[in-house]
């Protein structure tokens, strides 16, 4: 740390969580919503939703423009998801209450507290500091207050956040050019699963009506079924966080795909897994092999002699994650989705369908994976920018 820099805990620059009740506007008065998914996890609030104080004042963090907000709940603050409060509809927003506010005081600038509060230190220890159990782990107040972050004098702090801010302003827009063009692909590839799942590799194959709105037009002799005649979805079992190794003889897989290692198994062969709890509901991964499946996905055990690469692609198709049950979390039912009415077709159509994906989707990882790969490098490098800049590691910055 540079000489001239000093090391305190947060608590002596910072006001944790303002109390509402500073607020001197009327009840009627417009001011911003801001869900969860409204923070990014580059920085910045969308501000599309206004609501009026009466509506949002219980039940709602209360923050003001300057003032820099971080997530609290897992996988959020992991993510980095936080933002400097700019913008706000008269000054004043109002959000989940997975967030923390924290006020810069006179000492510190409210741009560099904001890079402080995404720097990789900071989100690294504070996840270790969670508390919790399960998916519901939050960083507590206290984190925050203690934390002993490296303070240059103010002029250096604003130096520091205006460089931030144009280096990443560079780097985010890049990143959004790529991610434009990963979305692109992804279009293309739902679209080669929708032709070839739907209507078969034979153009002349004479057509009849499904009676499904998203089927439409299938060949003559497929089959309508429900979901139930393919498959027979049961759930895994249960796996605390301490029996997941980094190595070890079996895989282990949840609702978002490889979780760790474990030392027993649960599911043998080639199988369907999908996710059914939380933000990965609907996500749909093909194992293999002697592997342990968490309570957190539905394995799907085929009644039928089916192509397992041909059913990942129609159950990608079938967008289960719109079948979930309304609750605190998405959750999805293996009874209702086996009622669902899907599509059958001969093994050998399966077989040719599976091929023709596969060929398709190696060619568009050619393009797809050095895209990914910059991505990745891009977003470690911004996040190892902002660790040395605020940290005094940048020598003329100092």
């Amino acid at each position: 740390m540079p000489i001239e820099w000093t090391q305190r805990r947060l608590r002596f620059d910072v006001r944790l969580n303002p109390l509402k009740s500073e607020l001197q506007l009327s009840d009627d008065t417009e001011v911003s919503f801001v869900p969860m998914d409204a923070v990014g996890e580059l920085g910045g609030l969308r501000l599309e939703e206004e609501r009026a104080i009466d509506e949002v004042y219980n039940g709602y963090t209360y923050f003001r423009d300057g003032d820099v907000v971080v997530s609290k709940i897992t996988p959020c603050f992991e993510n980095g998801k936080g933002a400097l409060a700019i913008g706000l509809a008269n000054g004043v927003g109002f959000g989940t209450t997975e967030l923390h506010v924290m006020r810069p005081r006179e000492t510190l600038h409210a741009g560099f507290l904001f890079y402080i509060s995404i720097a990789h230190d900071f989100r690294c220890y504070g996840t270790a500091e969670m508390l919790g159990a399960g998916g519901q782990k939050r960083v507590p107040e206290r984190f925050l207050k203690d934390w002993r972050a490296p303070l240059p004098p103010f002029e250096t702090q604003k130096r520091i956040a205006a460089f931030l801010d144009e280096k990443t302003a560079r780097i985010d827009a890049l990143i959004a050019r790529k991610r434009q063009l990963l979305e692109r692909l992804a279009e293309k590839r739902q679209a080669i699963i929708t032709q070839a799942v739907t209507k078969g590799l034979n153009p002349d194959a004479p057509m009849k009506d499904s009676g499904i709105d998203w089927l439409g037009q299938i060949p003559a002799h497929w089959k309508v079924v429900s979901l139930k005649r393919l498959v027979r979805m049961k759930s895994g079992d249960a796996l605390t966080s301490s029996e997941i190794e980094e190595v070890g003889p079996y895989p282990v897989y949840g609702g978002n795909g490889f979780r760790g290692f474990t030392e027993t198994y649960n599911t043998e062969g080639e199988l369907i897994i999908i996710g059914r709890q939380g933000e990965h509901c609907g996500n749909i991964h093909r194992i293999t092999g002697q592997t342990f499946v968490t309570e957190h996905s539905l394995r799907c055990f085929p009644e039928k002699p089916l192509n397992p690469k041909w059913l990942a692609a129609l159950l990608e198709l079938m967008k289960l994650r719109e079948y979930s049950v309304s609750a605190a979390q998405p959750g999805l039912s293996a009874d209702r989705l086996g009622m669902l009415p899907t599509i059958h077709c001969p093994p050998e159509d399966q077989d040719a369908i599976a091929i023709k994906l596969e060929d398709e989707f190696e060619r568009m990882g050619l393009v797809s994976t050095p895209i990914d790969i910059s991505l990745a490098r891009l977003s470690e490098y911004r996040s190892a920018l902002i660790t040395s800049a605020v940290t005094g590691q940048i020598e003329y910055l100092q």
